[in-house]
């Protein structure tokens, strides 16, 4: 029997390390190769971002309008994106002398923050971005849709105009909506769109590592709820009218007859305001004589409110801005609405010389009944109010209260209670004319908030706006109107 030949264990193992070897430089060979072939084939976005403006290089307001694709399969909420438009303050500002508000969104501009933030490392064409945000309440994207337009404006604080041409993202060559990679766009909190000013990609692989941890979401606001930090260009700035704001111009009283002018309706920056520094400021002026007097007022142009909170922040003046003291002056938060017998009227009126044949300084706290029979109940408090103060009317189960500053002034109830939804507004008006000579009066504003469903004290109030602001959300409104 012939005897069998064995292979030795060496030559069974030689071809497997060869493959092994072979296999080895391949894969070295294919990690090499890898970075170069993912920049020429990058994953698709998970979004894009457009971008159109009709500003010149030179304007009053950076005018960016944006809008969002998901060009992903599934939804994208838009709580889970961040835009970023990059630009060079003018001079050397910093971020609270920028502001920035929002005219038109088609999920509302309740649900768009912002904020102005100054960059860590500057360049030549971006040293700032406004930062924008959207709430919950914005909803999703489906697959394949579009956010359509969202408008907003970016100016300064100052008003005075802005030199465009060395900002990163503006491009006034873009009057149509073009895709835009100099605004970049976030998922929740990693860049998914556009290119940042130090060169990083959306595409690069070291951006999510580059990245902070997401921020959490906007929720939506507050059902029933208005709030607004007066941050306007002016009395003809188009967000101050689409949120809801009309300058009156018209005929008729109180005060001087048929003087309301938007002349005296402005948004400075005043000391003792919160947040970017505006407020709104109502000036009253006169040389003496009607010809040469004009009232301010600026006011919702719903009536909507009733029951709930209403609340503002208020510096009253003792003396004029320029010009001698001594006017009847009436600076006024109030509420009204209905005629006949639905009519209501709740005032806040503060005269610091007096009026009416009483002196003072004093604020009148008034419930109306009836305007035309002068029936109203009131209380007075005789003190001097020049300085900021938190105003609050609450208005629950027919009874309402008048709070200054934490402390409750007056109480009505029974007959003199809201029987109609109301505006809110505010007037700075004359009594009368009492002397010839050029004076001027400033009352300011520097927020208002509302909430229809509960009865909220001045510090609950505060809270709630301090966290408003420190979310960007200068404005919004959900407070429904009556069927």
């Amino acid at each position: 029997m012939a005897s069998s030949r064995r292979r030795t264990p060496g030559r069974r193992v030689w071809p497997k390390i060869r493959l092994l070897l072979l296999v080895a430089v391949v894969a070295a060979g294919g990690t090499a190769l890898y970075p170069v072939w993912k920049a020429a084939n990058p994953d698709p976005p998970e979004l894009k971002v457009r971008y159109r403006t009709d500003t010149p290089a030179t304007a009053a307001a950076a005018k960016p309008s944006f809008e969002v694709f998901n060009d992903t399969g599934k939804a994208l909420p838009l709580s889970d994106v961040t835009l970023r438009y990059y630009f060079t303050a003018d001079g050397a500002p910093g971020p609270s002398s920028y502001a920035f508000n929002c005219v038109n969104a088609v999920f509302g501009c309740s649900n768009v923050a912002g904020r102005v933030v100054a960059m860590d490392k500057a360049t030549d064409t971006a040293d700032h971005y406004l930062e924008v945000r959207f709430t919950a309440g914005a909803g999703s994207l489906k697959p394949g849709a579009n956010s359509k337009g969202i408008d907003l404006q970016l100016f300064r604080t100052d008003h005075k105009r802005l030199k465009q041409s060395d900002d990163r993202s503006f491009d006034a060559e873009m009057t149509s909506y073009k895709e835009a990679e100099k605004v970049t766009a976030y998922k929740r909190g990693v860049l998914a769109w556009g290119e940042e000013p130090d060169g990083t990609k959306a595409s690069d692989e070291k951006k999510a590592s580059a990245k902070a941890g997401a921020p959490d979401p906007l929720p939506a606001p507050p059902d029933g709820v208005l709030f607004d930090d007066f941050t306007y260009q002016g009395a003809k700035d188009p967000a101050l009218f689409k949120h809801g704001w009309l300058v009156r111009t018209s005929k008729g009283g109180p005060g001087i007859e048929s003087t309301w002018s938007a002349d005296g309706v402005t948004f400075p920056t005043a000391e003792g305001a919160h947040a970017d520094g505006q407020v709104l400021n109502l000036r009253a002026g006169t040389d003496g004589t009607e010809a040469g007097t004009k009232q301010a007022s600026l006011g919702t142009a719903a009536s909507k409110f009733r029951d709930g909170t209403y609340a503002a922040r208020i510096h009253f003046s003792d003396d004029p801005t320029t010009g001698d003291t001594g006017d009847h002056v009436n600076q006024t938060f109030y509420t009204i609405g209905g005629k006949g017998s639905k009519y209501s009227e709740l005032d806040n009126e503060y005269m610091p010389n007096g009026g009416w044949g009483r002196p003072g300084p004093k604020l009148d706290t008034v419930t109306w009944y009836d305007h035309k029979t002068n029936d109203r109940v009131y209380e007075t408090t005789n003190k001097s109010l020049a300085a900021w103060h938190t105003v609050l009317i609450r208005v629950k189960d027919g009874v309402v209260a008048y709070w200054l500053d934490g402390k409750k002034l007056f109480l009505s109830n029974g007959k003199y209670a809201p029987r109609a939804d109301m505006s809110v507004n505010f007037n700075h008006w004359f009594i009368d004319l009492p002397f010839k000579g050029d004076r001027a009066w400033d009352m300011k504003v520097d927020w208002l908030y509302y909430n229809a469903n509960e009865t909220l004290s001045a510090k609950q109030v505060q809270s709630a706006v301090e966290g408003f602001t420190d979310e960007g959300m200068n404005y919004f409104d959900t407070v429904r109107e009556s069927r």
